[in-house]
């Protein structure tokens, strides 16, 4: 009934191990769920990240999805990880996420990465400052 309408959808992600962070969203994906059959035909993606952690939403004792915290948004294209990066983004992956290791195999999971194209930063009330991809 939705298909070709975008939606959104929740998705454990790393952008690497805790003490090697690249800026580079990787996901660990089943071909069984929707969002990931949708990213194969139509690569074209966005990514919203909340200021869990900033310092302006803690010291006010704000809810992080309050319009006066920030957002991070990434866009760009959804990749499947070539195999000389895979160990990389299992590293990533598990590092962060331990829990999927247990996941079902019959699952037939596999990593995915964003190749950022475009990076906006947006805070009170929806002012939104362009960020360059190099930065």
């Amino acid at each position: 009934q939705i298909q070709g309408m975008p939606y959104g959808n929740c998705l454990l992600l790393s952008d690497g191990p805790i003490n090697n962070s690249t800026g580079i969203p990787f996901f660990y994906v089943t071909p069984k769920d929707n969002t990931v059959t949708d990213l194969l035909k139509n690569p074209v993606a966005s990514l919203t990240l909340p200021e869990a952690d900033g310092n302006f939403c803690r010291k006010n004792v704000i809810d992080p999805e309050d319009p006066r915290c920030a957002r991070l948004t990434l866009t760009g294209q959804m990749v499947t990880v070539p195999p000389e990066e895979v160990e990389f983004a299992k590293q990533a992956m598990f590092s962060r996420h331990p829990v999927v290791r247990k996941w079902p195999r019959s699952y037939e999971w596999f990593f995915m990465k964003m190749n950022i194209e475009h990076i906006w930063l947006q805070s009170w009330y929806g002012e939104v400052s362009p960020i360059a991809v190099e930065e």
